[in-house]
C-alpha cells in the first residue's frame, strides 16, 4: 500500500493543476480587458476557492493598475 501513495500524490497533483486553467499575468489582464472582467466575474462568484489563486491576485492586481492609470489621466497626469 505504501508503495502507491507516491503515485496517488503525483495523480492528485497532475489533476489539480489542470482544474485550474491557464494562469494570466498582470500585463496579460491589462491589455485584455474583456479577460480582466471574466475573472473578476469567476473571482466573485468563487470566493472561498478561488480568492487565493494566482489568476485572482493577478486580476486584483491588472484592476488596480487599470484604476490608477484612469485616475492619472483624468487629473491631467
Amino acid at each position: 500500500m505504501s508503495r502507491f501513495f507516491p503515485f496517488r500524490v503525483v495523480l492528485g497533483l497532475a489533476i489539480c493543476s489542470e482544474q485550474g486553467g491557464q494562469t494570466y499575468t498582470v500585463d496579460e489582464l491589462v491589455a485584455d480587458e474583456a479577460l480582466l472582467s471574466r475573472v473578476m466575474t469567476e473571482c466573485r462568484n468563487n470566493p472561498g476557492e478561488l480568492r487565493e489563486t494566482a489568476n485572482c491576485k493577478n486580476a486584483q492586481g491588472a484592476d488596480g493598475k487599470l484604476r490608477l492609470d484612469r485616475m492619472r489621466q483624468s487629473l491631467g497626469g
